[in-house]
């Protein structure tokens, strides 16, 4: 199984719902896995599995906010494409056009 280190705001919707799934009141100190990458710095994640990898997704405080506001942003992007027609488009057509001819010698 393959084991991606990857950050929030770079996982599809598909993912971005598991993990809400997931993590559905958001994540407490259990949930936190803690180590250091290959450059010595360290790393907070939560761990997100699918069938064909371990995705360890970094801890910050955006990744809190996006969680606990996920379902909100997803419902009002859903109302935002899909508003209802209030008034009836003004069509204006030139049904009399002049044409203009010339003549060719």
């Amino acid at each position: 199984m393959k084991r991606i280190l990857i950050d929030h705001k770079k996982l599809d919707h598909t993912l971005a719902a598991r993990l809400v799934d997931t993590y559905p009141d958001g994540y407490g100190d259990d949930d936190i896995i803690s180590f250091r990458n290959h450059k010595g710095e360290y790393i907070e994640a939560v761990e997100l599995r699918t069938e064909d990898a371990l995705y360890l997704v970094k801890i910050s405080q955006s990744l809190s906010h996006f969680i606990a506001n996920f379902e909100v942003e997803d419902e009002d992007e859903a109302d935002e494409m899909v508003k209802p027609v209030t008034e009836e488009p003004e069509l204006e057509l030139n049904l009399e056009s002049e044409l203009e001819e010339e003549e060719f010698d």
